[in-house]
C-alpha cells in the first residue's frame, strides 16, 4: 500500500475481494487502480478521495456502485467501470461535469444511464457490449464528445439529435441491428470515422457517399 502521501494507488489484479479500509485514508490519492480483484460493492467512502483524477473499477463483478462517486468532482482523466455487472447509475454521476473519459462497455445497461448525458465535458464515451436499444435525445448535451463508441448493443437507429454533437469525430456503431440512421449524421462538420462494420439490418442511405466524399471514413 502506498504511503498517505502518495497520489497513486494501483491495486490492480491483487486478489482483493474487498477494498481495504486503509485505501479510504489515503486523501490525496490522485489515481486510484482496483480493477480485476473481483469486487462486488465499492463503500460509500469513496467519496472522500476528493482529488481523484482517476479511478479504474473495471473488470470487477459490481451490481451498482454508491452515490459518493458522485462527491468525486476533482474527476477529470478516466473513470472506468467496464466488465462489470451495472444496468443503471445513480443520479448524482451527473455532477462528474469535469469528466473526460467514461468507459460503461460489458455491462447490462438496456439504456444509457441519464446521469451520463450530465457529463458535460466528456470527450470519449465507450458504452460496447450492453443490450442498450436507444440512445436518449439528451445526448446532445455532450457538446465536447469526439469519439462514442457502441459496438455490440441492440440500436435499430440514433436521435437526429446527435447531430448537434459538433465535436464528434468518431461513431463506432458495429454489430448493432440498425434499420435506420438519421440523415443529420451527413452534415456533421468534424465526423472523421463512421464504422458500420458487421451491421446486416441497414440499407444503406445514399448521403454515405456524401460522407465519403468530404473524406469521412465510412466502414461497411
Amino acid at each position: 500500500m502506498a504511503n498517505p502521501s502518495t497520489p497513486h494507488i494501483n491495486l490492480w489484479k491483487k486478489q482483493l475481494g474487498t477494498v481495504p479500509e486503509s485505501v479510504w485514508e489515503h486523501e490525496n490519492t490522485e489515481t486510484l487502480v482496483l480493477a480485476d480483484n473481483g469486487l462486488r460493492e465499492v463503500s460509500e467512502k469513496i467519496g472522500q478521495l476528493k482529488k481523484l483524477r482517476m479511478l479504474d473499477l473495471g473488470h470487477n463483478q459490481l451490481g451498482s456502485v454508491p452515490d459518493a462517486l458522485g462527491d468525486l468532482i476533482g474527476l477529470t482523466d478516466f473513470l472506468y467501470l467496464h466488465d462489470n455487472r451495472l444496468s443503471g447509475l445513480p443520479a448524482s454521476l451527473a455532477r462528474l461535469t469535469l469528466l473526460r473519459y467514461l468507459n460503461l462497455s460489458e455491462n447490462q445497461f438496456q439504456q444509457l444511464p441519464e446521469c451520463v448525458c450530465g457529463m458535460a465535458g466528456l470527450v470519449e464515451l465507450r458504452i460496447s457490449d450492453n443490450p442498450i436499444e436507444r440512445l436518449p435525445d439528451s445526448l446532445r448535451n455532450l457538446a465536447q464528445l469526439r469519439e462514442l463508441h457502441c459496438r455490440n448493443n441492440r440500436l435499430t437507429s440514433l436521435p437526429a439529435s446527435i447531430a448537434a454533437l459538433h465535436e464528434l469525430r468518431h461513431i463506432d456503431l458495429r454489430g448493432n441491428p440498425l434499420r435506420e440512421l438519421p440523415a443529420e449524421i451527413a452534415a456533421m462538420p468534424r465526423l472523421e470515422k463512421l464504422d458500420l462494420r458487421w451491421v446486416e439490418t441497414l440499407d444503406w442511405p445514399n448521403w454515405l457517399a456524401d460522407l465519403e466524399a468530404r473524406g469521412c471514413l465510412v466502414y461497411r
